[in-house]
């Protein structure tokens, strides 16, 4: 390597680690604008030629705004809302813990005052939310600056997505035959992942609610939620609070509704993931569920709430380079070997 080439590598590194500072506050809108820009790109390819890119993406803005936006924060808000009426207006009553007190001490012989205990605890969360307003405003801040950056970043992405791909693909030292094998591969992966993973996760959830709801039970609305949020974690999901559910009901005497909770959880909600997740994420991303689980897992810790969409893409790309690279790495050695005589 001569100075000049060391010199040219330097810059890159030294701007490359500057950008990445630039990007890391908004790390999730980032990877957020991208799965949104992902989704979306076939609309935009089929609407770019029955009008303008810029009018295009445009409105694939708006529907990103109307279609993902507003449904998340009016979940997170209605979701917010029950999760505070849980812990700070406890209603001994509807959550029939007198029953579940009576039980207890029956079975163990202690007393104990489960109303109390859970609303002290409402109340603690309550001086502590007081508390931290200070911060919470700052987050907010940075909430809506992020999501103003997602919107301009899923604007853009549709609009010059093209010209970024050739652009990426001029700059690669690699040839054409081995680019679109990768880029082939690699998107058969992020499909399987993202867009399987999170439709499984959303019907798994989705029947797993509608099971808590038929048999009553408290604030089933907000379990739903976790239960979609739980489902991206394949062969545990929505078992973590259905079980628990089917506890609650066969404590307070509901032996029945306990049993139909049960069996309909089993195997209603179990055949999405059973089933539904291998035909779409195992065969097509050929990614085995232990993969998966700790894609999901480390994604968390890695890049936050997106991690659990990015985390198994992770995963797949590396599958999907080692199989480009089995496949063609003998020949790019020839070719090295014959371009530098």
């Amino acid at each position: 390597m001569n100075l000049s080439r060391g010199y040219l590598l330097a810059l890159v590194a030294v701007f490359g680690a500057l950008s990445l500072l630039l990007v890391l506050p908004f790390l999730q809108y980032v990877l957020g604008a991208i799965l949104i820009a992902y989704i979306l790109y076939p609309l935009q390819k089929y609407l770019e030629p029955r009008t303008s890119p810029t009018i295009a993406a445009f409105a694939l803005v708006l529907l990103a705004i109307a279609g993902f936006v507003v449904p998340f924060l009016v979940v997170v808000i209605a979701i917010s809302g029950d999760a505070v009426a849980i812990l700070q207006e406890i209603d001994p009553e509807t959550l029939q813990f007198s029953q579940l007190e009576n039980r207890i001490q029956e079975t163990v012989g202690i007393e104990v005052n489960l109303a109390e205990q859970v609303a002290g605890s409402g109340q603690e969360i309550g001086r502590i939310v007081l508390e931290q307003s200070t911060s919470w405003f700052s987050t907010l801040t940075h909430a809506l600056v992020g999501l103003g950056v997602a919107l301009f970043l899923v604007y853009y992405l549709l609009r010059d997505g093209d010209e970024l791909l050739a652009w990426m693909r001029a700059t690669t030292p690699l040839p054409d035959a081995v680019q679109d094998d990768f880029y082939a591969e690699l998107d058969d992966v992020m499909s399987a992942v993202l867009v399987g993973h999170v439709l499984i996760a959303v019907i798994q959830g989705a029947l797993a609610g509608l099971g808590l709801f038929a048999t009553g039970i408290p604030n089933a609305g907000f379990w739903t939620f976790v239960m979609v949020i739980l489902s991206l974690i394949p062969l545990i999901g929505s078992f973590l609070v259905w079980a628990p559910a089917v506890v609650y009901l066969f404590a307070i005497g509901d032996v029945l509704l306990a049993v139909a909770l049960f069996a309909y959880s089993t195997v209603i909600v179990g055949i999405s993931d059973d089933y539904l997740r291998p035909i779409v994420v195992d065969r097509y991303a050929e990614l085995n569920p232990s993969v998966i689980i700790l894609g999901v897992l480390g994604g968390v810790y890695a890049f936050g709430i997106m991690g659990l969409f990015f985390g198994p893409v992770v995963f797949g790309a590396l599958k999907a380079t080692l199989n480009v690279m089995n496949e063609h790495y003998d020949r790019l050695g020839d070719e090295s070997s014959r371009s530098s005589r």
